[in-house]
């Protein structure tokens, strides 16, 4: 049987492409800064590019950031950010130094395409989108979960990427959860792919059997499909888990330890089982 899954992984690991997400994260994006005079432009780029930064990645960084009066800046812009209290062109973004992190918020929430470089690049946003990132996808496989407990509810279910057929629900979560590590690989300005990520993608697909385990327990204990939320939960909580140590895998090093694993796993279980019981809900509503 553990054979069998993990050659399912493989050819299902064969359908992402990690060239995809590495220019994604590579696209460039210019920010326009307009301020009321040196020391409010200053502040806007201490936020946005913070000193504590290395100098190499801290210079890419600024070499997409132009003053309002900058003479060789570009015709075009992906951002305008402007100091508060200034004159606020349609479609910018508003620097508040008393509240600076909303300015991540505002401009994530209205361009999510640009996430990935953002997060590269800028340190404020690497928080933010690698959460998001974790969350979606540790929401994903709860879904997916759900739906394959309970094709008669969700029938036609698609997931987000192409996955080859008769394909087990272990591999594809175990799938979903390489393809998290890359993003959130890219989002660190980490390097992205199979040889680079060969020791996260090797402890994702050892620890799926895992936590197959535990779910299939839970179905076989609990009558009448009474276990498809307790198996959502655990779909939920195992990605989640996995997203946050590899998140600090890469922003400091090293991931969480065994224990580290249990403590957050328990706690991430019970908002695991509230997120599948919202969609298990939603769901039969639809």
């Amino acid at each position: 049987m553990a054979l069998a899954i993990f050659k399912q992984v493989r050819q299902a690991i064969e359908q992402l492409n990690p060239a995809e997400v590495r220019e994604q994260a590579a696209r460039r994006v210019d920010i326009r800064l307009t301020a009321s005079g040196g020391e409010g432009y200053t502040q806007i780029e201490d936020f946005l590019v913070p000193r504590r930064m290395s100098k190499d990645r801290r210079q890419e960084a600024l070499n997409t950031v132009f003053r309002a009066d900058d003479a060789d800046a570009p015709r075009e812009f992906d951002l305008d950010i402007v100091e508060e209290g200034m004159h606020r062109p349609r479609g910018s973004y508003v620097f508040r130094p008393d509240k600076p992190g909303r300015l991540a918020a505002d401009i994530l929430e209205a361009r999510p395409e640009l996430s990935l470089p953002l997060a590269r690049l800028f340190g404020p946003f690497l928080g933010p989108v690698s959460e998001a990132i974790v969350y979606k996808v540790s929401k994903e496989n709860a879904l997916f979960s759900i739906a394959t407990a309970l094709p008669d509810i969700a029938p036609g279910f698609a997931i987000p990427w192409a996955i080859p057929e008769a394909m087990s629900d272990t591999a594809v979560l175990s799938v979903n959860q390489v393809r998290m590590a890359f993003l959130l690989a890219a989002a660190s300005g980490r390097p992205v792919g199979y040889r680079e990520q060969k020791t996260e993608v090797a402890s994702i697909i050892a620890g799926a059997l895992g936590w197959r385990a535990l779910a299939r327990q839970l179905i076989g204990k609990i009558p009448m499909g009474g276990g498809v939320i307790p198996k959502a939960g655990i779909a939920f909580a195992a990605t989640y888990v996995e997203g946050r140590s590899l998140e600090r895998l890469y922003r400091v090093g090293y991931g969480f330890t065994e224990d580290e694993r249990k403590d957050a796993y328990r706690d991430a279980l019970d908002q695991g089982k509230q997120v599948a019981r919202a969609l298990y809900d939603r769901v039969k509503r639809k």
